[in-house]
């Protein structure tokens, strides 16, 4: 499948080779068949795709905040992430996305957070698009299982 300026198709052509997509908003998801016969990439990426579902129904100050964890690790240096979503995002983030919140920002930061849960959620321990370093995993995972533990009960997907 490949992705351009919003649509989604097979074969080949302009665009971005991608395994999956969600359309929050129609409440569906689209996943590349070849996924199948590969599971523990199956549930990483599903995870992901999920992910963008609790997204939206997180509150602005949730999302500000998790912006904070990312403009911290970026400060701190931090390099890697912990999927292919967001690092190929992260190269392309200046200083001024980040002090302008600019759509190329709050793009990498969406698909930290679904990265992030992925890695954290879909029980796939090691991968080779895990590059950021533990500390910043370890501190990023603590926020996002507090985040969960808060919401229990309350987030409704």
């Amino acid at each position: 499948m490949r992705a351009h300026r919003g649509r989604l198709w097979t074969g080949a052509g302009a665009g971005m080779e991608v395994h999956a997509a969600s359309f929050v908003r129609e409440r569906r998801m689209v996943l590349d068949r070849s996924l199948l016969k590969k599971k523990g990439e199956l549930r990483r990426i599903v995870c992901h795709e999920l992910m963008h579902f609790v997204w939206l129904r997180l509150g602005n100050g949730t999302r500000r905040a998790w912006e904070g964890v990312l403009a911290a690790e970026r400060k701190a240096g931090a390099r890697g992430e912990l999927g292919w979503s967001a690092e190929w995002r992260k190269e392309g983030v200046s200083e001024g996305d980040v002090t302008g919140r600019s759509r190329k920002w709050r793009e990498y930061v969406c698909e930290s957070f679904c990265d992030t849960g992925a890695w954290l959620y879909a029980g796939v321990k090691e991968h080779e698009e895990y590059t950021l370093g533990a500390r910043f995993r370890k501190k990023r995972g603590g926020w996002l299982e507090g985040l969960v533990s808060h919401q229990r009960g309350g987030l409704r997907i």
